[in-house]
């Protein structure tokens, strides 16, 4: 291997880093890093051009890619449902069902917290909304602000782990990727896929886990310190008809979305990107419901059609290019049709009032502007790929992992140490594009029985944890931005302190039983 040539990856690595702590966009700091660097190598003979001839085939291949078209599906999913003001409504509705119970508000956090995080799956616009709407309400019942705070952040990170998660599709992409090049590199030509799929039933333990731990912590500190999650005493009563009419109302809409999303990966009936599009399409319709619930009968009629053309389609054979259709199969084309036209009239229905409203404007905006982000950094960090790989920058970073003392674990503990810090500066987007695919296949090479599902599952969940960490973690920043002036940093910082220690205990109960990843996938997919 060319030591100097390894020497401008490791150094190209540095300065690319450097550069988007200065601020600079991602993208063009990624693509422009390596674009230098690769000039550099070139003139002192250390890089072969034909690299940079990959650039266009790589770019084809994410245009491509039909895993990646679910990215701006879920976004623009999660960024209606927030604009519709479902999480709002779940806030207030679960408030007043746990209010009599101390701890009850903390534990509702909890609770919404996971709701949104398989709903919307964004952090940034989770932990703004929770702390906008619960963190006074939390403070005005007499919550202590420390755990308050704490509890609205963790929460609020639980859109990393649980899926679908935007993260979880991104780098369900890159272990995929890593994954098949490290089997083929060793002798394995026909490697098991790993799908987004596979890591949406490996989260979904974990992420569970991690919400049972924040409640149980919740409701120790309301036993051990009752004053610092009392009981509001003046909370709805629980016997009116009226209360159970506004629960429904409020959390059975965002339950079947999620079911209707989830359950369909899980079930084998749609793939992530079609359970994505029906994630967005439900996002709609229950948009268009809220913004007039007097006449909601279109939409009921199209979300009724919809369920009726994911059963046809799990049932007959709905193909018309065939010379022979049997009969059945084409009374079941015939009203797989007829549901489509009335799926698309409520859709037009909900996209009229939702543009009326000047939702949808805003929510094709914000889905432009984080896709055409996610897609552009994805062609910088491809750039990025090629010139470290071919400086031998990833030949070096394997010959580090196995040389470290510990084989495989001492490899993995090195890096999620260098994940959790980078988590501190950088976005999840850069690390998932130009972290993973780097020491990915190194592990996968250190050993070739290592679960994909596994080593995926455990590099998101380090994630969150980076981003609640003090001092930088960027959900403490998100509750800052939108905390009460009465509430101080240091606040926000000693209160997340006890959920940190519930991830790094998570963390270890994952790396120990790696079961916890494993077992859905292998219950679901087989």
């Amino acid at each position: 291997m060319d030591n100097e040539a390894a020497l401008l990856s490791i150094i190209m690595f540095i300065c690319a880093c450097g550069v988007l702590l200065c601020g600079f966009p991602v993208a063009l700091s990624l693509g422009g890093s390596a674009l230098l660097f690769g000039l550099l190598a070139l003139g002192l003979g250390h890089f072969d051009p034909s690299f940079f001839f990959f650039i266009p085939q790589r770019i084809f291949g994410t245009m491509t890619n039909d895993v990646l078209l679910a990215v701006p599906l879920f976004v623009f999913m999660g960024v209606m449902l927030e604009r519709s003001k479902v999480a709002e409504e779940l806030l207030e509705t679960m408030g007043k069902l746990f209010g009599r119970l101390r701890g009850g508000l903390g534990i509702a956090v909890c609770i919404v917290g996971a709701l949104l995080a398989a709903s919307t799956g964004i952090v940034g616009a989770t932990v703004v909304t929770m702390g906008l709407l619960s963190l006074p309400t939390m403070l005005k019942r007499g919550y202590n602000t420390e755990l308050s705070c704490g509890v609205i952040c963790a929460s609020g990170t639980l859109g990393q782990i649980i899926p679908p998660s935007i993260v979880l599709v991104l780098l369900g992409d890159q272990i995929s990727n890593a994954y098949t090049d490290a089997q083929r590199e060793a002798g394995n030509w026909s490697p098991e896929p790993v799908s987004v799929g596979d890591l949406f039933a490996g989260a979904l333990l974990p992420g569970l886990m991690l919400v049972g731990m924040y409640i149980l912590y919740v409701m120790i500190v309301a036993i051990v310190r009752p004053k610092a999650a009392p009981a509001i005493v003046d909370a709805e009563d629980a016997d009116d008809p009226k209360f159970w009419g506004n629960v429904f109302h409020a959390f059975v809409p965002p339950i079947v979305l999620i079911v209707a999303v989830l359950g369909s990966i899980l079930a084998g009936v749609a793939t992530p990107t079609e359970a994505a599009a029906v994630g967005a399409v439900g996002s709609l319709m229950l948009a268009g419901i809220r913004l007039d619930e007097s006449h909601g009968w279109p939409i009921y009629l199209s979300a009724l059609s919809l369920v009726l053309m994911l059963v046809l389609s799990s049932t007959f054979d709905l193909r018309i290019n065939r010379d022979v259709i049997p009969g059945t199969d084409m009374a079941a084309v015939v009203a797989a049709a007829g549901a489509c036209l009335v799926l698309i009239w409520g859709i037009i229905v909900c996209l009229s009032r939702t543009y009326r409203q000047g939702i949808l404007v805003d929510v094709n905006r914000a889905t432009l502007k984080v896709s055409s982000m996610v897609f552009v950094i994805l062609i910088g960090a491809a750039l990025f790929g090629l010139v470290f790989k071919g400086l031998g920058g990833d030949q070096y970073v394997k010959d580090m992992l196995h040389s470290l003392p510990g084989g495989v674990w001492g490899g993995i503990l090195v890096v999620m140490l260098v994940m959790f810090v980078l988590g501190f500066f950088l976005d999840f987007i850069e690390i998932v594009f130009v972290v993973v695919p780097i020491v990915a296949p190194a592990l996968f090479l250190l050993d070739p029985e290592m679960s994909p599902v596994w080593l995926g599952v455990l590099m998101a969940m380090n994630l969150q944890t980076s981003f609640l960490t003090p001092p930088f973690g960027f959900a403490l920043f998100y509750l800052r931005g939108v905390a009460p002036p009465e509430v101080t940093t240091m606040h926000i910082y000693r209160g997340i302190i006890p959920f940190v220690l519930i991830q790094i205990g998570a963390l270890g109960m994952l790396a120990m039983f790696p079961q916890l990843a494993t077992w859905l996938p292998k219950i679901v997919f087989g």
